[in-house]
């Protein structure tokens, strides 16, 4: 009797083992179905739409680039600027670049989320796929800015905290620079492209968020008239004293044409005879995410203290 019941009893329990497993599988598929499946309802400039909670292939059509990296998210596809910021280089290594036209090529990339700029084309297209959330530039300040990508990308926890911890630093190291330049000391932001000089007011990158905003310091009174309804103005060489304060940063592309520095009316500048000019790699200047910020902190900190 005792050998009868020895088989049956293996058998039962290789198919209650496989009954088992069968279960285990099963939810484990369930889960990761619900994982691919989970959404989360964010407010966005045009109201609320679903996206995925937890993003895995996002295609970047906007200057959001720096934000994403530093929250740790997969991107699949960017603009041709992002790819050339050399703070990027490493994470964007084998990210194809893409734009607004692309259409055939972000499709597919198979992203589950597009992010742009409310003046991107075919928005209507992008749409069908996958969810699309677009920003108006300077619509918020800079940091509000990251804190709604941290909230669409579910990390809002992690984006407060670099927030949190950039304020600090940044204040710190402005209080540092006015203790040794004093508070009345004036810096203006210059960059030359396609032959055209431009400067820049409180929210327009090129280290200008962390100049006037985190550090505080003061841009020449000519500066922020002219720049206050565009952000930015034009000029020409022949005007560029009037605009050049106690110190000048320059936002430089060395394949640009930047002659106007050989120049003798550029050499008699007072910032220029003084020594107080700083050039920057201009495609490191351009954005204004935690990438960025942070590189654009520790250049000044390092040239205004050193």
């Amino acid at each position: 009797m005792k050998k009868l019941l020895l088989p049956i009893i293996l058998i039962m329990i290789l198919i209650i083992s496989a009954c088992g497993n069968k279960l285990a599988e099963q939810a484990s598929g369930e889960q990761g179905k619900d994982e691919k499946e989970e959404t989360i309802t964010y407010q966005s400039e045009n109201g609320p739409i679903k996206v995925p909670a937890h993003p895995k292939r996002v295609v970047v059509l906007g200057s959001y680039v720096g934000d994403l990296l530093s929250l740790d998210v997969n991107i699949v596809g960017v603009e041709e600027w992002a790819k050339q910021s050399p703070l990027f280089e490493k994470e964007l290594k084998d990210v194809p670049v893409v734009s607004d036209e692309d259409i055939e090529k972000i499709i597919e990339l198979e992203p589950d989320l597009i992010i742009g700029a409310d003046t991107n084309k075919n928005l209507n297209k992008f749409k069908k796929i996958a969810p699309t959330v677009t920003y108006t530039y300077g619509k918020v300040d800079y940091l509000t800015q990251h804190l709604e990508i941290g909230k669409l990308v579910n990390k809002e926890k992690e984006a407060q905290s670099w927030i949190d911890d950039f304020k600090v630093r940044a204040k710190a190291t402005g209080e540092e620079i006015k203790k040794k330049l004093g508070d009345d000391v004036t810096v203006t932001v210059l960059e030359s492209y396609n032959k055209e000089i431009g400067i820049f007011g409180d929210n327009w990158g090129r280290g200008t968020e962390v100049l006037y905003q985190a550090l505080n310091l003061k841009m020449p009174d000519k500066v922020k008239e002219m720049t206050e309804k565009q952000g930015y103005y034009m000029l020409s060489t022949e005007l560029l004293p009037q605009y050049v304060g106690d110190y000048l940063v320059i936002s430089k592309y060395k394949d640009q044409d930047n002659s106007y520095q050989d120049t003798s009316l550029y050499k008699e500048i007072p910032a220029v005879k003084n020594n107080h000019v700083f050039e920057a790699d201009a495609n490191a200047f351009m954005f204004n995410d935690p990438i960025t910020l942070d590189y654009q902190l520790n250049f000044f900190k390092e040239h205004f203290l050193k």
